[in-house]
């Protein structure tokens, strides 16, 4: 799972989410934008720079997103990092570099080099499961707590996070919030294509989707059956042709409804047994 460009697609929806991992921040910090920068000579690409503003010098953010152990990954950091300040000096006033790691066991091990560095107020070394329970810490950063949480616990997180964007964020940042969540899914259940990880985070019904609004944009409400029915026959196996029959006559409204309902079915019965209420209400 390539975490690193979820964390990179998230600072640039958002480049102030990196502030909220700090306990300092700059008075400016809503106008700096993410970036990648090259240096040349020899020639190289930093991927994550959160810049000021150019109107002033200011301070120049580096960002690191590190999933696996790299046992160079401090020589090539400060010396890229170093590198980039130096040409560069007359933007900035200062550096900070922000290391973001899932846990402890991730960060290279001979760090006694860059003692000096490590223990400065200059570099954040900030380990994800140590940040406290998911469900407390800020939308922004539990975002990006998301991608340690295991397998099996992952959906329903998510969900509780979807669920709490409703009462603290807005409807278009809602949307980016899905968007984000959805590319996570994609990525940890390489079995699932985008549809199917977005039906994944009903908590009501498909309305907040991409894909329920495309398909209600495009008239393609066959679509919205089909994707029910792969994510039955994913969970159950093939479903018996009674059964796929019942759902292929399906109402949209009602195919919304089975979307929320199939995230509880525990067993085919379960299914069985909500197709019998709706015959019989």
């Amino acid at each position: 799972m390539r975490r690193d460009s979820i964390f990179y697609k998230l600072f640039q929806q958002a480049p102030t989410l990196l502030f909220e991992l700090l306990e300092e921040s700059p008075s400016n910090a809503g106008q700096y934008r993410f970036d990648s920068v090259a240096v040349k000579e020899p020639r190289f690409e930093i991927d994550g720079v959160f810049l000021p503003p150019d109107t002033e010098p200011g301070v120049v953010y580096f960002c690191e997103v590190q999933f696996q152990r790299d046992e160079v990954l401090y020589e090539r950091l400060f010396g890229e990092s170093f590198l980039y300040f130096y040409r560069n000096r007359s933007r900035f006033t200062d550096w900070q570099t922000v290391i973001i790691y899932p846990s402890r066991s991730t960060e290279q091990t001979e760090t006694h080099p860059y003692r000096s560095q490590l223990n400065s107020d200059q570099v954040h070394r900030v380990f994800l499961d140590e940040l406290g329970e998911i469900e407390q810490l800020p939308l922004g950063v539990a975002l990006m707590a998301l991608t340690t949480v295991d397998e099996a616990s992952t959906p329903e997180v998510a969900r509780v996070l979807l669920e709490r964007s409703r009462g603290e964020v807005s409807q278009e940042a809602i949307r980016a919030i899905i968007e984000m969540i959805t590319t996570i899914l994609v990525y940890k259940f390489t079995n699932l294509n985008r549809q199917e990880a977005e039906a994944m985070l009903g908590i009501t019904t498909l309305q907040e989707t991409r894909f329920y609004q495309e398909a209600k944009e495009d008239g393609r409400e066959e679509e919205g059956r089909g994707l029910v029915l792969r994510l039955l026959n994913r969970r159950f196996g093939v479903l018996p042709e009674p059964l796929s029959s019942q759902i292929a006559n399906l109402s949209l409204a009602q195919i919304e409804s089975l979307a929320e309902a199939l995230l509880d079915f525990q067993t085919l019965s379960d299914l069985e047994a909500w197709l019998q209420h709706l015959q019989t209400n």
